[in-house]
């Protein structure tokens, strides 16, 4: 059922996009030169325009400030440009975050919620920026979508609906098995390096997988990450031999003050 739902929204965004690119002077596009990195700032901004006029944004700084400390422990210790990541908080009971062009970075309330610690969110968010350094959310998009579609799709030649079904393709469908074991791996290495203990990540995608029956409304994130218990069993393998000097992120009273202020 799956590859039927993925077919269908290709198939539509390519009718749509093949339409606007036939009028398109291909020429002029190309003597401006445009490059894969604006090309990819204009998605992103694009993107995430169309996401923040749908969804509502949380603002406490509370919560800000936890998940920002997270995300700065994380790229400081990997020599990580953090300024080109953009944490969006939204509030949304899906247990969720994904990448979008451009380094911005989403994470639904209910992903925190359903985290037992801090360690665990600080999991999720390495497998995200693992692929957002890697470029794999570009990649997927050519790979998808192909590039002149993209190029149409930043000139504005697309509408509101092609726009939904491409942040839905990002959102809800897995990338390749090999493409997530690498973000897996990754983000175990960043984990290792910030003195996190990376078996909390395999903890969270066991757990998941465990309460799917329960929870299953919600678990987005779950069903883009496939073969979750396979996952927590190679991300425990490769780190069993690795630094076991880790550390808390967030004391305990942070954390909990933290899932009051997102409830």
């Amino acid at each position: 059922m799956k590859p039927l739902i993925q077919g269908s929204i290709v198939g539509v965004i390519f009718i749509t996009l093949w339409l606007a690119i036939s009028n398109i002077n291909w020429v002029k596009i190309f003597k401006v030169e445009k490059s894969t990195d604006e090309i990819e700032v204009k998605l992103g901004d694009i993107f995430w325009e169309a996401i923040s006029e749908n969804e509502k944004l949380i603002t406490n700084n509370y919560i800000n400030n936890i998940v920002d400390s997270i995300v700065d422990d994380i790229c400081t210790s990997n020599q990580i440009d953090k300024d080109y990541l953009k944490i969006h908080i939204i509030k949304k009971d899906d247990i969720n975050a994904f990448a979008l062009p451009n380094g911005h970075l989403v994470i639904f309330s209910g992903l925190i919620k359903n985290c037992s610690n801090p360690e665990e969110l600080a999991g999720v968010i390495s497998h995200e920026i693992a692929h957002i350094q890697l470029q794999h959310v570009m990649k997927k998009l050519i790979q998808e979508i192909g590039l002149s579609a993209l190029i149409s799709l930043t000139l504005g030649n697309a509408g509101s609906e092609v726009i939904s079904e491409i942040i839905h393709l990002l959102s809800s469908s897995a990338y390749d098995r090999s493409i997530e074991k690498e973000a897996d791996l990754k983000a175990v290495d960043y984990m290792i390096k910030a003195k996190i203990n990376p078996e909390n990540l395999a903890n969270f995608l066991y757990k998941l997988a465990e309460n799917e029956n329960n929870i299953n409304t919600y678990l987005t994130w779950l069903s883009t990450h496939p073969e979750s218990k396979e996952r927590s069993k190679y991300i425990i393998e490769y780190a069993k031999n690795k630094s076991k000097n880790f550390e808390n992120i967030v004391s305990i009273y942070s954390w909990e003050t933290l899932k009051k202020e997102i409830q």
